[in-house]
Formats: structure tokens, C-alpha cells, sequence
């Protein structure tokens, strides 16, 4: 679908550089996700390397967003693209801005994990906090999947699970601030839960943020606050 949506340009270099691009958020994507596992795992499994190797990743993707963020400048600037390219430059502004915001996010769940780890463990292993960050992995994953082939309609199948996800952290603060009001002594405990719940509450946020960037790219179409139904029926508009 992407070959459909841009085509192909007379300067051969202009069709390298909006190849690059796009490769290049996909690259930025699968590091981040990369970011949310180890954050996970380091904050189930009280593991202090991983929680290493997601703060030296947010390096890394914070150099990504600044170097894609001037190779679209540059674009912009010299190319002056338009319609579908245009699109895509725009988008891919967007993209990686909330890519960034997630891998913030992700960061926050692995110092979260550390000073967990500190702490008496609870029977269940924060087994809530790892369904929760299932659901907003699996977010991440299938946007940029949707991303990658250009298909707006699977990102409004994403953006949809949005709901859920915000329907798991609610369960999580209920639960949480229940543990609270039973035992003090799992007060500070709950407090950092409840911190990484609302981190992954957002990276869910952010995900469907980019399926409406998707949506935008290949519709040509802005879907920010409408309703999931409206979101459906410009996916699947001819334009």
C-alpha cells in the first residue's frame, strides 16, 4: 500500500530520503518497544540491569527523534513535498514525538521498578501491572505495524483498544486503593503501582495518538477528537 499511496518520484534521491524516513520510525519504534518490555520485566522481576538498559536506551531514542526531527526539516525545506508526502512528513513529526513520550514512560516504569525492588514483594508478582503492560505493548506493536503498511483501518482496530486499556488501569486503582485501605503497611507500595499503572495508561495513550497520525497519512484525513465511529468511517473512505 505504501507504494500505491507515495508512488514513485523523478529524483530517485527524493524516493531514498522518504524511504529512509519511514524505516527509520519503524527503527525508533521497535527500540521503544524494546524500552516497555525491559521496563516490565525489570520492574516484575526486580531486575536492576534492565532497568540500566532502558535508561541507556532513552538515549538512544531521544538521538533518533532529534535526527528524524531534521532529516523531515530538511525535507521540508529543500523537497517543498506536498499531498501524500507532505502527509507523511507531518506524520512522522507527530510519530516520533509520542514515540519519545513513551520511551519517558517506559523510563519512569523502570524507576519505578527499582525502588520496587527495595520492597517486600507482593504473593501475585505484580501480575496486574504485567497484564496491563501486555495490552499497551501490544498497542505499540500493531500501530506500527499499521504504520508500516500504510492500513488505516487496522489503526482504527487499534485505537479502539484504547478503551480497554483505560478500563484495566481503572480495575488496577481500584484494586490498588483497596490493598491501601486494608493494610497500611502496603501504602508505599501501592503508591509506586499506582505510578506505573498510570505510565502505561499513557503509553496507551500515545499509541493511539499515532493511529490517528496513520489515519491521517492515508486518508488525508485529521481524526483527532471524533468519535471511534467517525474514525471508522474515514478509514474506510475513498478520500
Amino acid at each position: 500500500m505504501a507504494d500505491n499511496l507515495f508512488g514513485h518520484h523523478i529524483s530517485k534521491q527524493f524516493n531514498a530520503e522518504l524511504e529512509d524516513i519511514r524505516h527509520r520510525v519503524l527503527a525508533m519504534g521497535g527500540l521503544v518497544e524494546q524500552q516497555i518490555a525491559d521496563a516490565i520485566q525489570s520492574l516484575v522481576e526486580g531486575s536492576s540491569g534492565l532497568a540500566q538498559r532502558v535508561k541507556d536506551n532513552e538515549i538512544k531514542v531521544n538521538a533518533l527523534e532529534v535526527a528524524l526531527d531534521e532529516e523531515c526539516t530538511q525535507v521540508l525545506a529543500r523537497r517543498q513535498p506536498t499531498a501524500s508526502d507532505l502527509r507523511l512528513v507531518i506524520a512522522v513529526i507527530k510519530t516520533i514525538t509520542d514515540l519519545e513520550r513513551i520511551g519517558d514512560q517506559a523510563e519512569k516504569i523502570a524507576r519505578i521498578g527499582e525502588q520496587l525492588a527495595e520492597l517486600e514483594r507482593p504473593r501475585n508478582q505484580y501480575m496486574e501491572l504485567q497484564h496491563l503492560a501486555d495490552g499497551v505493548k501490544a498497542m505499540l506493536h500493531e500501530v506500527l505495524d499499521a504504520f508500516a503498511r500504510m492500513d488505516a483501518e487496522a489503526a482504527v482496530r487499534v485505537a479502539r483498544r484504547d478503551e480497554i486499556i483505560d478500563n484495566e488501569y481503572e480495575a488496577v486503582m481500584r484494586q490498588t486503593v483497596t490493598f491501601m485501605m486494608e493494610d497500611s503497611r502496603s501504602i508505599k507500595r501501592s503508591l509506586e503501582i499506582i505510578w506505573a499503572a498510570r505510565a502505561m495508561e499513557r503509553i496507551g495513550d500515545h499509541a493511539k495518538n499515532i493511529c490517528e497520525y496513520v489515519i491521517y497519512l492515508v486518508k488525508g484525513k485529521d481524526v483527532r477528537h471524533i468519535s471511534f465511529d467517525e474514525k471508522e468511517a474515514a478509514a474506510r473512505s475513498d478520500r
